[in-house]
């Protein structure tokens, strides 16, 4: 299984490195970013990215954690982060994030759609969850895009936001994978 390096028409994710720290950190302390993620604090520092970084590298050992940074392709600007992570729950969830500078051009959709095909082709996983909250319905967008249906609502802490969220739950069935949900 290659799951350090996988790539895609415009990205090129890799596996997460220290040096990433001055291109992660400023990213990902914007509160626009952060609030949208469960488990980022705002502020984010350097010792939270390096605290990230032990538990992706202790989590891709035990292999419940395929954690990438999301690169430009043409010139290997960092833009993101995206990954495939193992729940308590029995199940494997994605979640992804890019930069401000790097929203409404696609990319999110398309590192999404290269970390769903790595779990169901290289993990072998038969249904990919997902979630957003909701008061960030773009995120939807992109999973509905990649065939996700909803799955309920439940309540997530966020940690930027230091509160509960609405959460929309998605699925996404392997054979589901790729097919467009048409609103009705």
């Amino acid at each position: 299984m290659s799951c350090c390096k996988l790539n895609s028409p415009r990205l090129r994710l890799r596996a997460p490195q220290t040096a990433d720290a001055r291109s992660i950190v400023p990213m990902i302390g914007d509160f626009e970013i952060a609030k949208n993620l469960s488990s980022a604090p705002h502020p984010y520092f350097e010792t939270d990215w390096y605290e990230l970084l032990d538990r992706v590298n202790e989590g891709h050992a035990r292999g419940t954690d395929f954690t990438f940074v999301i690169t430009r392709a043409s010139d290997g600007a960092v833009m993101g982060m995206c990954g495939v992570h193992w729940r308590d729950g029995g199940f494997f969830e994605i979640g992804y994030w890019l930069g401000r500078p790097h929203w409404g051009e696609g990319f999110a959709t398309e590192a999404a759609r290269r970390i769903s095909a790595f779990a169901f082709h290289d993990l072998k996983v038969e249904t990919l969850v997902a979630g957003y909250f909701a008061d960030n319905p773009a995120s939807g967008r992109v999973l509905a895009k990649l065939g996700f249906a909803p799955d309920g609502m439940r309540i997530k802490d966020s940690r930027a936001r230091k509160a509960p969220v609405e959460c929309n739950m998605m699925l996404l069935p392997r054979e589901h994978f790729g097919r467009r949900r048409i609103a009705a």
